[in-house]
């Protein structure tokens, strides 16, 4: 059976009241990750889309011999995605369930709900002149709202605008304990809900990711060359969570997730500016602690809680500067585990695509005064498209697949050096742990001094790539986190390796390199096994895809599991909370780093991990036949004359999930089974400036359902694309596997959305 992982990083976009809409999203997702769950676990059957994804997986097992495990381990929102993202969170590594919340986002996601007491008109008839202004500020004229307001909720929705509109002006509407209260609520409700287990294997981190703007801004130290130093104002702020790869009651404190959801959703002039001291105050009333409250501060604002101000630092929408965070999921790629193939996709949540592009028409042609100021401070920083960051992504995803190229162009080359240097007969023997540590010391010598002068520089980027390594470990132990930082921990380890000798390299590198370099290297280097260990995952899975369908192949569960077993291993001494220890040693740094990097050598061991690999995979090459160990083998100890030839084209890379990244995309515009047109055509809440939802429950009702069936509808297309380029499933499976899904959502449904008469039903017609 051949396993793979698809592994979504989720990077989810603001959309103001199209958060419900989102919210639809995020529970399909979070039901086929439990789905996924239960089908490898051999749990209890599930029923509605859960029991459709189910089906799949297992259909997709039983015809093309592929178990597929689809795994959530990145989540990164602002604004309204950010508050999703939150909640997606905490039940995919608590286990809890987000059913809970589908009855508080149709109830409270409503602007008689957020309306702050204060700013609520007192009368029906105050400001009552001022109701016109309703409609112009939905950029309609009164004589058009009863063509754009369905007939059903056309009263609910003037009611509901009047009241709105005639509230406190020249504040925001609504009210920001209120908001708080409600996210505090969600998670209460969440907790008190069913269990389940975690949805990441034991080792898996979840990671998420909130976007928040400092208002004020802090300050952050650049390096020039002159001046040597300047200070500039930084106004975007990361807000980062982890379970560190194991169950946990809470992801965070329900504080500091309410922090996190409230400061992102912050919509400026809807919501008031969130502060510390407005969640101390809905805490306060509430008679809820929040013990860990100065650690998390320190972490969040270090610069504010330096000087004593954190309480009062101003925080609005993440989505102004940020709405699209992708740069800290790519970053966090950096500690992922692997222990199987990896299907790695970046899967971003627009909820209104298209709707940014207003080329004008007739006599809007030109923006009138408070449309340009209105949209240079607020809309265009919003709505600036994503192509800088999906040209990273592919950028790395081409060096990676660069890389693949040539590694195959040379492997001919490679293998005849590595048959040259221990002959044929090498794989009649039997590969003991000795002989195994034996050839590979053989055949690093041998690459070296085959490579001539190239080896120099070769050797040169190894010895920096170590020190990058171990400066991104002590860094992120110290937990002191910022460039300031980084630049005082690297120094002190440069000026450690190079007092010791460990940077000399020449050109007879295999013959005459200093001990010392090559102790530092077989110390810290472990850039470098992962890298072999990676190459040799990727060319099992390449002899595997070779095999022709009913052939007799042999069986390479045994060599995989080694090969990942040993992978995981040595990911495991990545990641940070392995060397928590040395945070008070990494923070007290400023002089010699020479013992501290002793200790962090002892806090590695790696030569105890090459000792049980070199045992683990001994045992699985052992176990295969001569044809098949023979390629294997090859590439195991060829990886040295590999790693020459393309680590200067990974430039880093090669640390990470060693594959290209896809990206997908989920919105109205791509799913297209039930109904075409896009955000126009299907949701509501893209009325008056994306504000829609919040002012008819019916429109929360559709918005939410429509969520549910993209979601559905996307994330099949999504398993469906994982498969191999030879591999498909039978004709006219995808659509009704669609069609399934379609209809148990809305017999999920069907009984719990009501305010929408016909809803559900004209969807069963047009599902047909």
């Amino acid at each position: 059976m051949r396993e793979k992982e698809l592994r979504l990083a989720l990077v989810c976009y603001g959309g103001i009241s199209l958060a419900v809409y989102m919210h639809g999203i995020s529970k399909e997702i979070w039901r086929l990750a439990r789905a996924s769950e239960a089908f490898l676990s051999d749990g209890a059957t599930a029923s509605g889309s859960q029991g459709v994804y189910r089906a799949l997986l297992q259909e997709i097992q039983d015809d093309t011999g592929l178990s597929l495990r689809v795994l959530v381990d990145i989540i990164a929102g602002a604004s309204a995605g950010g508050l999703n993202g939150v909640f997606l969170a905490q039940a995919i590594a608590t286990g809890q369930s987000i059913e809970p919340l589908t009855k508080l986002w149709l109830d409270s996601a409503d602007v008689e709900a957020l309306i702050d007491d204060d700013a609520a008109p007192h009368s029906r008839l105050s400001k009552a002149w001022a109701i016109p202004l309703a409609w112009m500020a939905a950029g309609r004229g009164g004589g058009k709202v009863d063509d754009t307001v369905d007939p059903e909720t056309r009263e609910e929705v003037k009611r509901k605008l009047s009241h709105f509109v005639r509230s406190r002006w020249f504040e925001p509407p609504f009210g920001g304990e209120r908001f708080t209260g409600l996210i505090l609520d969600a998670l209460d409700a969440m907790a008190a809900g069913p269990k389940g287990p975690r949805l990441l294997p034991e080792g898996q981190p979840l990671d998420l990711f909130v976007t928040v703007t400092d208002f004020r801004g802090h300050p952050e130290r650049l390096q020039l060359h002159s001046p040597a130093e300047v200070m500039e104002t930084e106004h975007r702020l990361v807000v980062p969570f982890t379970d560190h790869g194991t169950r946990c009651e809470m992801l965070a404190h329900p504080a500091e997730l309410a922090f996190a959801g409230r400061a992102t959703s912050s919509f400026p002039g809807a919501f008031p500016p969130f502060t510390v001291g407005e969640l101390d105050s809905v805490l306060e009333k509430r008679k809820a602690d929040w013990p860990g409250r100065l650690a998390f501060l320190k972490r969040i604002l270090p610069r504010q809680f330096a000087a004593n101000v954190a309480d009062r630092a101003v925080l609005i929408d993440g989505s102004v500067l940020a709405n699209a965070p992708f740069r800290p999921a790519i970053d966090a790629l950096r500690e992922r585990p692997a222990r199987r193939e990896i299907d790695r996709r970046f899967i971003y949540i627009d909820p209104s695509p298209g709707m940014k592009i207003h080329f004008g028409n007739t006599a809007l042609d030109r923006p009138s005064f408070f449309q340009t100021i209105l949209g240079a401070v607020s809309e265009l920083p919003r709505q600036q498209p994503i192509r800088d960051n999906l040209e990273a992504i592919a950028e790395r995803s081409a060096r990676i697949e660069r890389m693949r190229a040539i590694t195959a162009s040379i492997r001919g080359d490679v293998e005849a050096q590595v048959e040259s240097l221990f002959g044929y007969t090498l794989f009649l023997d039997s590969p003991t742990t000795a002989r195994l540590a034996n050839w590979r010391r053989r055949a690093q010598n041998a690459a070296a001094a085959r490579a001539g002068y190239g080896y120099a520089a070769y050797g040169h980027l190894k010895v920096a790539g170590v020190i990058e390594g171990v400066t991104a470990l002590l860094y992120h132990a110290g937990g002191e986190l910022g460039p300031g930082q980084w630049d005082r921990i690297r120094g002190c380890i440069a000026a450690a390796v190079a007092a010791r000798g460990s940077d000399t390299i020449g050109a007879a590198f295999g013959s005459g390199a200093s001990k010392e370099t090559v102790e530092f290297l077989r110390t810290y280097d472990l850039a470098f096994r992962i890298r072999r260990l990676r190459l040799l995952g990727r060319r099992l899975t390449e002899i595997e895809a070779e095999y022709d369908a009913g052939s007799d192949r042999a069986d390479l569960g045994g060599m995989r599991d080694a090969i990942y077993e040993s992978l995981a291993a040595y990911l495991d001494v990545k990641r940070t909370e392995a060397h928590g220890h040395l945070q008070r040693e990494v923070r007290s740094l400023r002089g010699d780093a020479g013992p501290l990097l002793d200790r962090l050598g002892d806090s590695l061991d790696l030569k105890r991990l090459d000792a049980e690999t070199d045992a683990r995979l001994a045992i699985a090459f052992a176990g295969l036949p001569k044809d098949t160990r023979r390629p294997i083998l090859l590439t195991y100890l060829g990886f040295p004359f590999f790693d020459v030839a393309t680590l200067p084209l990974l430039q880093g890379e090669g640390t990470d999930e060693f594959d290209p990244i896809k990206v997908d995309r989920i919105s109205p515009d791509d799913a297209k089974s039930i109904r075409a047109g896009g955000a126009e055509a299907s949701l509501k809440g893209i009325q008056f400036n994306k504000f829609g939802a919040f002012f008819s429950r019916a429109y929360r009702e559709n918005d939410y359902l429509w969520g549910r069936l993209h979601g559905a509808e996307r994330m099949i297309d999504i398993i469906v694309s994982t498969l191999p380029d030879k591999v498909r499933l039978k004709p006219g499976r995808v659509a009704a596997v669609k069609r399934a899904a379609f209809l148990a959502i809305l017999d999920e449904e069907e009984a719990k959305l009501t305010a929408a008469p016909g809803l559900i039903e004209g969807l069963r017609r047009e599902i047909g």
